[in-house]
């Protein structure tokens, strides 16, 4: 399943009025790009407390009825700009694990996790939508089918290693990228970003749950080495 399969999935469990409506003309288009970026500005400056569609209309000098026509409320804005940071980070990872086809179970996934913390990092406001909590509860189901992706990667990662994990509920891989995923969402919360020792915890916690299947012996200071 690609890229593309799961953000039509996310968007298919949006509501109507969470989903944006895709233009179809150049200039409606250049339109609608221009909400997302100045959008996604706004969130930089503000955050969620100081994100509107009226707000956005007077940055840009849009009517609000030019911007509804496109993002019927503020959260299809919100979701545009989430499904796009989920399609960089994922993108992000299947970049960097061709280069890592030799390396063991483990350091795959350390290298993977840390690969993560740092995409959240560099993007703030990705961070915030990602780890900050769903803005609708159908965007919430949306972000734990990406979580249920990820663990398919995972699986497959790890299958190619020799590592078996059984196929039957509860679903292992995807179970892990969860608990991975918490400590980022702690951190953030904490911190206001993924700092060195909630990287560590999300890769130890992570590799332990799955030390099971693997033959390895995970420590704190040897995910610090394998990061390295």
């Amino acid at each position: 399943m690609g890229v593309w399969v799961i953000l039509w999935t996310m968007n298919a469990v949006l509501d109507d009025l969470a989903t944006p409506r895709t233009p179809q003309q150049d200039r409606s288009r250049e339109r609608f790009e221009k909400v997302v970026a100045e959008a996604d500005k706004l969130l930089a400056e503000s955050g969620l407390s100081g994100f509107s569609i009226p707000t956005l209309a007077e940055r840009l000098g849009f009517t609000r009825r030019s911007i509804y026509m496109f993002f019927p409320t503020p959260y299809a804005v919100l979701n545009e700009l989430t499904r796009r940071y989920i399609d960089r980070m994922q993108s992000e990872i299947l970049e960097i694990t061709p280069a890592l086809g030799d390396k063991s179970v483990e350091e795959l996934l350390v290298k993977v996790v840390f690969a993560s913390a740092d995409f959240h990092n560099r993007n703030p406001v990705g961070r915030l939508l990602i780890l900050g909590g769903a803005v609708t509860d159908r965007s919430f189901k949306a972000q734990e089918l990406f979580v249920h992706h990820l663990g398919r990667i995972a699986r497959q990662l790890m299958e190619a290693r020799g590592l078996k994990v059984p196929a039957a509920p509860p679903d292992i891989p995807a179970i892990a990228v969860e608990i991975g995923t918490s400590s980022f969402r702690l951190s953030h919360a904490l911190h206001g970003e993924i700092i060195e020792e909630y990287k560590v915890e999300a890769a130890y916690s992570m590799l332990l749950y799955l030390a099971e299947f693997a033959d390895y012996q995970v420590t704190r200071q040897r995910v610090r080495e394998l990061a390295e």
